[in-house]
């Protein structure tokens, strides 16, 4: 085990280079979610370099401090890695936190009572569909049942998609939702709600 002395020092943003071979990818709506957090709770993980300034871990943090225009943002130098150390623990850094899992009692408690406390659930990272099903606010199986003759009001959608047209869907429902598109009284869902907004927008626009 490597045993080191880890000092917080405060460096320029423009100074700290990203590895040009980083695989993890941040799309625009996820840098404005860690942007948001940092307002919210403050730069509370520094940024891992290795001694020529080059980014080992926080790359997302780092593009997200850029977005908020911070001229200096705080860094931890890590001394002594070989090559390949430093290239495995930018991967490792990346994964091994998506290893551990949720125990989802405690977390559907958690979130309903910080919902509660009206603390903005939307700055913890799950999709608003996701949080909904937490706190209670949908059903977490089917829809409500129907009486004879009654037309189901609701529908269900999947889809799959590569991961670019992830982001990019991701990124378009998070700025309808910014304009206002998530709320309707037809629907509760905003995700659903900005997505058909689009839709209708396209649909105008080619029509």
């Amino acid at each position: 085990m490597n045993a080191r002395t880890l000092e917080v020092v405060y460096r320029p943003t423009a100074d700290l280079i990203p590895y040009a071979r980083n695989a993890r990818t941040h799309s625009t709506a996820q840098v404005e979610e860690i942007a948001a957090s940092i307002r919210e709770f403050g730069f509370t993980n520094p940024i891992l370099i290795d001694e020529d300034d080059g980014i080992v871990a926080g790359h997302g943090r780092v593009l997200a401090a850029a977005t908020m225009l911070m001229e200096q943002v705080p860094t931890i130098t890590l001394t002594g890695l070989t090559d390949a150390q430093r290239r495995a623990y930018v991967l490792a850094d990346n994964k091994l936190a998506l290893n551990a899992g949720w125990d989802q009692e405690l977390l559907s408690l958690e979130v309903s009572e910080l919902a509660d406390m009206h603390f903005e659930t939307g700055l913890l990272g799950w999709p608003e569909t996701e949080m909904d099903v937490m706190t209670g606010n949908v059903p977490t199986t089917g829809f409500p049942a129907l009486g004879d003759g009654e037309a189901p009001t609701h529908g269900e959608m999947n889809f799959i998609l590569h991961q670019s047209q992830v982001d990019t869907v991701k990124a378009a429902v998070h700025h309808a939702k910014e304009a206002g598109h998530g709320a309707s009284k037809l629907n509760k869902n905003g995700n659903g709600n900005a997505l058909a907004h689009i839709c209708a927008a396209y649909m105008k626009t080619n029509a």
